[in-house]
């Protein structure tokens, strides 16, 4: 089987948001909505204060609790894990963003753009079928099928890599297939400490944070 992974190292992230404009680039997503965010914490007390920035989105979980509320089935899971949304079949009533712990999922009703007007390239990228409907992050799944299509590797080709990962300055994103025992995110999650974001409630998520070594 095949069960498509992200892996952020919380050692690596420098906060530069360069994920998050890549996404929007690639995914033409309207102002205000960001499929992949990263976020700025602080924790410790003074004057052992800590930062962190830690990339989020959706998480697609082994156990979407977006999908179990969706009235119409639109939101589906495929067989490698990645959660999908039928914009034809999305009758935009946001249950499913009601229901996801990890705020990721919008919806935008009228289009918008980011100086009022939209430019040249705005017009181009425009997709009316996301409009009024749930949208999220997909990890690119688009990017994923054509280039398995072609006969490369997700998480190791480029053009079969989702947009986030191949721009993180840091290579602080990883993708590849966890059920693959020597692919890199398995790699990753073998060699160091990890963690899960509300993996309390049992959703499955399979974006996974590194944040230390692994025991010797």
């Amino acid at each position: 089987m095949t069960k498509w992974t992200m892996v952020a190292d919380l050692r690596r992230c420098v906060g530069c948001q360069t994920c998050t404009a890549a996404c929007k680039l690639t995914n033409a997503t309207p102002p205000g909505v960001q499929w992949r965010r990263v976020l700025d914490l602080e924790f410790g007390q003074y004057p052992e204060v800590q930062r962190v920035f830690v990339p989020v989105g959706c998480q697609h979980c082994d156990d979407p609790p977006c999908m179990d509320v969706c009235p119409t089935t639109a939101t589906r899971k495929r067989a490698d894990g990645v959660v999908t949304i039928d914009y034809e079949l999305c009758i935009g009533c946001a249950y499913c963003a009601v229901a996801c712990p990890y705020q990721a999922r919008y919806r935008t009703d009228l289009a918008s753009y980011a100086y009022g007007e939209a430019t040249e390239p705005e017009s181009q990228r425009l997709d009316p079928d996301r409009l009024a409907v749930a949208t999220k992050c997909t990890f690119c799944v688009d990017r994923i099928d054509a280039g398995l299509a072609m006969g490369l590797k997700p998480g190791v080709d480029a053009d079969a890599t989702p947009a986030c990962v191949n721009a993180c300055i840091t290579q602080a994103l990883a993708f590849g297939d966890a059920d693959d025992p020597q692919s890199n995110v398995s790699r990753l999650l073998a060699e160091n400490q990890h963690l899960r974001m509300h993996e309390e409630l049992g959703t499955g998520p399979n974006f996974h944070y590194l944040w230390d070594r692994g025991e010797a």
